[in-house]
């Protein structure tokens, strides 16, 4: 399987030809490019840097065989397209074009005790890949892929580095990581790797990994 990234929370898996997206927001700019190629697309939340909901609209509307699996907050944005969507729940698995999906979390991370709570779900796949969308919920399954949300207004060190250790990954991968210079990334790995034992791979736009 192949892991690229692109914008802030935006990731693409690829394997025998296929490829799945997760969270296609508004800040990313190849969004309607990488949806055109996709098969699958999965969304955590409804917030509009994780979900495009006119871009996703209209992808519905071109590509017959896209299938979206979203929490409740997205679908119902999206009334007239909801024979084709998957409405997601914490501890939800199955298959979608190949790839196994088991859905885990429940809640956003914590911005302000003042502000609503919002829901939020992660998405592990294929035993092996873990977007946990704006969230440190740690998943009761081993992941050997942790990506890992390093800016934002609920992001702090102490989060990533608890989120790693608990979550024992072979290897973390930093997204989420829009409102960061590449000197802002590179300082924050001088915290996060020697205080998990793990180096946080950064990776730019369009990048690819071999997992």
């Amino acid at each position: 399987m192949i892991l690229r990234k692109y914008t802030h929370p935006t990731v693409v898996l690829e394997k025998h030809g296929v490829s799945l997206i997760i969270d296609p927001g508004t800040f990313t700019s190849a969004a309607t490019e990488l949806i055109r190629a996709a098969s699958v697309v999965l969304v955590t939340h409804e917030h509009p840097d994780h979900a495009d909901v006119p871009l996703l609209a209209a992808a519905l509307t071109d590509q017959p065989a896209l299938i979206v699996w979203a929490p409740s907050s997205v679908a119902n944005q999206l009334p007239e397209h909801r024979e084709r969507i998957r409405v997601v729940n914490p501890g939800d698995t199955g298959t979608a074009a190949g790839f196994h999906i088991s859905v885990v979390g429940g809640h956003h991370e914590t911005i302000h005790p003042d502000l609503p709570e919002s829901g939020n779900v992660g998405y592990i796949i294929d035993q092996d890949v873990y977007h946990p969308g704006d969230s440190y919920y740690v998943p009761g399954e081993p992941v050997t892929t942790l990506l890992v949300p390093i800016s934002g207004p609920f992001a702090r060190v102490d989060k990533m580095v608890d989120f790693i250790r608990a979550t024992h990954p072979t290897r973390a991968i930093a997204i989420h990581d829009l409102l960061l210079t590449d000197m802002g990334k590179h300082f924050l790995t001088q915290f996060i790797d020697p205080l998990t034992g793990l180096e946080l791979t950064l990776l730019a736009e369009g990048d690819a990994l071999q997992l």
